[in-house]
């Protein structure tokens, strides 16, 4: 069976303790500096062992580990993981700098992956796999718009990472970066991006919290609309295409779609899920990896192109102008 290291128990390297555990396909072991963290984990999941620094743990017992750290320091934990030929899955963004990003992919280390689970998601596979089958057409225009009350779902987020830039945090890096990666692996990369960014209602940090994004697909048109504030929690990714359109609705779990003038959405599938589900794929997804029978479902080298668009927007937004990447 595989052993699993997640380092990092904060609120999801716990999800990702908690979901490799229920794939039931091996051992866990968790690494986190705080002794108070470590003594809640010990007595809520059947872990393995336990460390309060990578240091502490012998890697030669690890198959394979997630780095759930603040995003400045994943690649550092990356590095030394991949030294002793363990599987690494990195929790997004893969870096909060572009260089060391792009000097990690090209280095092509051993079994890796970038742990942006929206990509598990059965709605925007089904997207995916409408746009890629060209049921409408090819794709011309991207539009998302969502949000949700940040601090309900995580409390202590200003003084955590999510609270400055330097440790991936702010609504660009933090947030907006799921769905700008998705929308890459279904229309394609970003070639040109601007943007408008404030932080307009979160006190107690220096980040943005409110986000519009205009992007150029090549030849798609894309536009992203998201705040940390509103009450409700919602999102809508709608992609045009020639002859019809198709959207997801992360709200209600459903994927419609409309190609008649003057029709109505059509419901092509709803979906039930519960908040680990995609978690838990993500995971079975890694082991596969592991194992050697699948691919990366998302590679350092895609995460590393999100990563150039988010921090690339941010320029844009300082500037005010169009930015090629």
């Amino acid at each position: 069976m595989t052993h699993v290291l997640i380092i990092g128990t904060g609120s999801i390297g716990e999800r990702h303790l908690r979901c490799f555990l229920e794939t039931g396909r091996g051992t866990v072991s968790f690494c986190d500096v705080s002794d108070e963290v470590r003594q809640r984990i010990r007595t809520s999941y059947a872990t393995r062992s336990d460390f309060a620094q990578l240091d502490d743990a012998d890697l030669t017992t690890i198959d394979a580990a997630v780095v759930c750290v603040p995003a400045h320091l994943h690649l550092a934990f990356a590095r030394r993981l991949v030294s002793h030929d363990v599987a690494v899955l990195i929790e997004k963004p893969i870096s909060t700098s572009t260089k060391e990003a792009i000097e990690f992919a090209e280095e092509g280390a051993g079994i890796c992956g970038v742990a942006y689970v929206m990509r598990h998601h059965p709605g925007v596979r089904l997207v995916r796999q409408i746009i890629q089958e060209e049921r409408f057409g090819s794709p011309v225009q991207l539009v998302f718009a969502g949000g949700q009350h940040f601090p309900l779902y995580r409390p202590d987020f200003q003084r955590i990472y999510c609270g400055r830039r330097e440790t991936g945090g702010g609504a660009m890096q933090d947030a907006l970066t799921h769905m700008m990666n998705v929308a890459e692996w279904i229309v394609g990369p970003v070639t040109s991006v601007t943007a408008d960014v404030d932080r307009l209602v979160l006190d107690g940090v220096s980040v943005e919290d409110t986000v519009h994004v205009l992007t150029r697909h090549s030849s798609v048109m894309g536009s992203y609309s998201l705040n940390q504030h509103q009450a409700v929690n919602e999102g809508r990714l709608t992609i045009h295409c020639q002859k019809g359109s198709v959207r997801i609705d992360f709200g209600r779990n459903v994927v419609l779609t409309a190609c008649s003038p003057g029709d109505d959405w059509s419901v092509e599938k709803e979906f039930t899920l519960e908040r680990d589900d995609m978690f838990v794929v993500q995971a079975n997804a890694f082991l596969d990896q592991v194992e050697g029978s699948a691919h990366a479902v998302c590679t350092p080298d895609e995460a590393t192109q999100t990563l150039r668009v988010m921090l690339t927007a941010l320029e844009a937004a300082e500037s005010q102008v169009w930015r090629s990447l």
